[in-house]
């Protein structure tokens, strides 16, 4: 079953894409990756960790974080691009995959 990513606007309605289940799993990957990350994170400051080494950590689990937005992002702008070329309308315009791409940011 498709993941439905959603993107929620200002005038509070929502646009839906789905995402086939290869990108649905990598993100899913990457963001359980960066749980246990965090996991680790978490126990390294209860148990006085040397400040180095956790922001070591801390960073992988950003940069976990940060790869699975793009790779969502990437998706979104192949959907559109897919769309366009069938001659359909895209799910999302150039302006909206550019506020989630600086979302990111």
């Amino acid at each position: 079953m498709p993941l439905i990513l959603s993107y929620g606007y200002p005038r509070g309605y929502l646009r839906l894409m789905q995402l086939n289940e290869a990108v649905a799993g990598d993100a899913l990957t990457r963001l359980k990756r960066a749980q246990g990350q965090l996991a680790s994170v978490i126990s390294m400051i209860e148990e006085g960790e040397e400040c180095v080494k956790v922001l070591t950590q801390l960073a992988a689990v950003s940069k976990a974080l940060d790869r699975a937005g793009f790779k969502l992002v990437a998706t979104g702008m192949r959907h559109c691009r897919s769309a366009r070329e069938r001659g359909e309308e895209p799910p999302m315009s150039e302006e909206e995959l550019e506020k989630l791409f600086l979302a990111l940011a």
